[in-house]
């Protein structure tokens, strides 16, 4: 029988092409509008990761998208499935990170069961993706996953929404052929874009380089790096940019947790140009442009979007890395002045670093920071929750290697560290991974203990506990609002840790804080740890030091 004559299901076509993808894992739940499908992933070598709720899937797969390049997939059913999917799908999205999302459908040729169910799904993934589309028959199914991935992987990376009817993943065509991969080549920058660049950074007295979200792309780190080494500008990071440079860190000033007033801002407002590389203008300003700053060369895969903010005199659009590379090769041995900012490095990097060591009970962040740090290898993975912390890891948690604090400074959601964490210690099971969240964030999805304990994973949980949702409380206080509303009691998370075949560990000294991580990492398994933080320095030092140091400028 030729294979023309051959009849398959939609189902079978759409597992093949996503096999011809090299997908290996889907994270989800299922419904009975994906039952075609889930047999189809039964007979294949595909594993089926069920997960505990459908977001958690999502933010699964986005992290596997943002630490390979290649698009991590996650699936539900219709209706209130696939809704739930859509945290995930516009944590990719702002996060640049590429994702295919399959949801389910009743039959489109029929509806014997009426509305029941249904929402447009398509329409409401579309302005959360890069692409949403329906497929309405068996034999475009090869065609349809192809572009999905095309589509997802292009810059800017991002998710893309697939849909299949159960009557179109049940119903049997003549056999397909799959649709042949190809790479994705991005052109390096206009020479004559380089050459203005080049005059201008040449031209400059107190230069600087940013590293923004986009250098943290697997594809590149390498001529970033070289790109510092070469012509020996120091640099400073925003909070998704850390980690980029794995050498030359003898230049690295500070990461921009904060818009403005921080110590990193000393260099920042210094400087008369400012490197931009791979900024994206999702991520909470790094630094407020005005008109009598720095000049601004935007380097990046795409064009600057142009924002109050953000307006760069100067764009070098391309493939990031080889176009530094070219760059460098017309500054190295060039630039007398690169290194004029450095000697305000140290005092900036010693203030980031004052009280690291403070041995008060609760806690500081900035203990908690410091004792991680010493039990997290360089290539150890931190993946963050969202909340107060994140300002301090941010500022304070030194990284060598890229994608190594994983920490969402673009939606910014809660609920998202858990299954990160998941995705990265699945990925790199010989590494350490670590998630770190506040209690008010871990309750999202910490039904996602069981997941971790039944994938058998190698994670240490870390539950920072307030009892509150402790960002906005402190932004309340701040703004001089009563302490209301943001406020709640816990479980005792240790027994919540071994009601789900974890091990739990109550933290009540801090001389026991890292000593309990080294044993959690080197026993294995899925591990929680709670421990109390005194969020008083938030105060202390992100307003009331911060405002006298401002004072304190010529």
């Amino acid at each position: 029988m030729s294979r023309q004559e051959r009849k398959v299901k939609g189902s079978d076509l759409f597992v093949a092409a996503l096999e011809n993808e090299g997908v290996d894992k889907i994270f989800g739940i299922p419904g009975e509008e994906n039952l075609d499908l889930v047999e189809s992933l039964r007979a294949s070598k595909i594993e089926l990761v069920l997960t505990r709720h459908e977001q958690a899937a999502a933010f699964m797969a986005a992290t596997h998208g943002r630490l390979t390049g290649k698009p991590g997939v996650c699936l539900s059913t219709l209706g209130p499935g696939a809704l739930n999917l859509s945290t995930g799908a516009a944590y990719a999205h702002l996060g640049a990170m590429p994702m295919i999302l399959i949801t389910g459908q009743k039959p489109i040729m029929s509806s014997r069961q009426a509305r029941f169910q249904i929402v447009d799904v398509v329409a409401t993934m579309k302005p959360l993706t890069k692409l949403s589309r329906q497929i309405v028959s068996a034999s475009s199914i090869p065609t349809v996953v192809r572009d999905a991935f095309r589509a997802a992987m292009e810059e800017r990376p991002g998710p893309v929404h697939v849909e299949l009817p159960e009557d179109i993943a049940g119903d049997e065509v003549p056999d397909v052929p799959v649709i042949p991969v190809h790479p994705i080549e991005i052109p390096v920058a206009h020479r004559a874009a380089l050459d203005r660049a080049a005059e201008m950074i040449m031209a400059a007295r107190r230069p600087l380089v940013m590293m923004g979200a986009a250098t943290s792309r697997p594809r590149s780190t390498h001529g970033i790096a070289s790109f510092v080494r070469r012509t020996g500008i120091p640099f400073f990071t925003t909070q998704m940019g850390k980690g980029t440079v794995p050498g030359g860190t003898n230049l690295y000033m500070g990461t921009a947790a904060l818009s403005e007033r921080d110590y990193v801002h000393d260099a920042i407002d210094a400087a008369d140009l400012i490197v931009a590389i791979g900024h994206d203008p999702v991520e909470k300003p790094p630094f407020i442009m005005g008109p009598s700053g720095p000049k601004v060369i935007h380097v990046s895969y795409t064009p600057a979007s142009v924002e109050q903010v953000y307006f760069p005199d100067a764009e070098v659009v391309g493939d990031v890395g080889p176009s530094l590379e070219l760059l460098a090769d017309q500054l190295e041995g060039k630039l007398p002045q690169a290194a004029a900012l450095l000697p305000l490095r140290e005092e900036i990097l010693n203030h980031i670093a004052d009280r690291a060591t403070e041995a008060r009970w609760p806690p500081t962040p900035q203990r908690i920071v410091h004792d991680i740090r010493q039990v997290i290898p360089e290539n150890g993975i931190v993946a963050l929750d969202n909340g107060m912390y994140k300002i301090w890891f941010a500022r304070n948690y030194r990284t060598r290697v890229a994608n190594t604090l994983l920490l969402d400074n673009a939606l910014a959601t809660m609920g998202a560290g858990l299954p990160s964490a998941m995705m990265a210690a699945m990925l790199y099971p010989d590494r350490r991974v670590l998630a770190v969240a506040g209690d008010g964030g871990f309750m999202m999805n910490s039904q996602e203990m069981e997941t971790a304990v039944r994938l058998k994973l190698n994670l240490v949980v870390l539950v920072l506990e307030d009892n509150a949702y402790g960002m906005i409380r402190w932004k309340q206080a701040v703004d001089h609002f009563a302490d209301y509303g943001m406020t709640f009691g816990n479980p005792d998370f240790v027994v919540y840790a071994k009601a789900y075949g974890a091990k739990g560990h109550r933290i009540e000294s801090i001389d026991r804080f890292g000593p309990t991580l080294e044993a959690a990492f080197k026993e294995g398994g899925v591990h929680l740890v709670s421990i109390p933080i005194d969020y008083s320095e938030n105060v202390r030092v992100l307003v009331d030091e911060l405002r006298a140091h401002e004072k304190a400028k010529p």
